[in-house]
This record gives structure tokens, sequence and C-alpha cells, in this order.
């Protein structure tokens, strides 16, 4: 299978474990992680209905955002300080802000494109030293904190399950659903009504993200990979 091929496969899957779990297709939003592929492969998923695409590194999502303004690119990586002003202006969506200074910075380059950047919390479920994220007791002020800013909406929250053990990553997966459950009762009615997203789940285990609940999952071998194999 081509890319459009494979992109076609996981959207049409994504509806059908939604349907299985109860749930609308449109409740969950599926994410190209094209940061392995170059633009003809961005484009090749964009003609087969792709609309939202991630990013790890600064450099592509800068480079690849302006070349397909039609689609929402999402910064999914390690955010670097001096980097911020280029993500906030190539980013709909960043999924990966755990440190309140780089939220304070985020603030003040939003300010100066004129915009509100959307954001998520990345919170280290697993507890895994190997994973970056904020730990779960801290979410709540680190999301706090965050929504004071005025440049700055938190939409939600982000996490990645340890690899291998698919009940593993489901119990991951629930965790974040039943602390950002908690958050959201603790926000103020403006703040709690943004606060709506989870983003959990990759090419191995976004079938148990989305029966946790997920609105997000963030696919990249799945669709872009030849080899790659379930």
């Amino acid at each position: 299978m081509n890319t459009a091929q494979r992109y076609r496969t996981v959207a049409d899957e994504v509806a059908e474990v939604c349907a299985a779990c109860g749930r609308a297709p449109g409740s969950v939003r599926l994410v190209a992680v094209s940061k392995t592929v170059g633009p003809d492969e961005v484009a090749c998923a964009l003609q087969a209905g792709a609309r939202d695409f991630g990013e790890n590194r600064p450099d592509q999502i800068v480079a690849k955002a302006p070349a397909f303004p039609q689609a929402r690119w999402h910064f999914i990586g390690n955010i670097q300080s001096r980097r911020i002003p280029d993500i906030v202006g190539a980013a709909t969506l960043i999924h990966s802000l755990y440190q309140l200074r780089h939220a304070e910075k985020i603030d003040r380059a939003a300010e100066a494109l004129g915009k509100v950047q959307d954001v998520l919390v990345e919170v280290n479920v697993s507890g895994e030293a190997s994973k970056s994220g904020a730990a779960p007791e801290e979410a709540l002020a680190l999301v706090r904190s965050c929504a004071a800013l005025p440049h700055v909406r938190v939409c939600g929250l982000m996490t990645m399950a340890p690899q291998g053990d698919l009940s593993v990553a489901a119990d991951t997966f629930r965790g974040l659903a039943d602390l950002a459950g908690e958050i959201r009762a603790q926000l103020p009615s403006d703040e709690a009504a943004a606060f709506t997203e989870l983003s959990m789940g990759m090419s191995d285990d976004w079938r148990e993200a989305i029966a946790c609940g997920a609105t997000i999952v963030r696919v990249g071998r799945a669709i872009f990979s030849e080899s790659f194999q379930e």
C-alpha cells in the first residue's frame, strides 16, 4: 500500500473502533505524524483526506507548515526554549508543554504574533524516567498557571505509554483520562470548557487509547512506513 491507502485504512479503522466503543468517529482526531517524511508524502496524505499532521522538530514544522497552509500542524516533540517563537509561528496545537517557563515564553511569542496558542500539558503518567512530562500530582497546578497566561489556552493533556504491553498502555491511558476529569472539575467554567482534549495513543496502541477516551491519536509508522506491520 502507498501512503494514501495506508492513511485511509487507519482512518477507517479509527471510525470502526470509535463505533465499537459507542463513540462518534468525529470525536477522535487522527494526527498523521510526518516527522520521517518529506513534502511529497504529506501531499499524498492530504489528498487521502488527512488534515492534521505532527512534527517533533522545529526545523520540520517551520518548513512544512507554510507549504501546506490547509493543514493543521501539531508540535509533538521536546520544546527547546530558543525555538519557541518558531514553534508558535507554525503550530496549531503544542502537545508537549510541561514547564511553566516554556509556557511563559510561549505566551510572549503568541502575543507578538497576535494569537492565542493552544497547548496540551504533557503528563508522565507511567513514571518512566525515560519519558518527559509533569508528574500527575503537579499537573493541576501547572494547568492553572498556564491557563492564567493571556495568550495561552490549555486544551487538555497528553501522555505517552510504555511500549510492549498493551494492558500497561491501557492503564496509562485510563490514568490520564481520570486525571483530566479531576482537573476539569476544579477549573473555572470557561477554562473547563476549553479543557477537552486527550492526546494519547500511537501506531501500536491507539486502539486502546480510543477505548480509554482519547480525542487525539498520533500515528506515524502505520501511515508513512511501508514496513509497518501490526
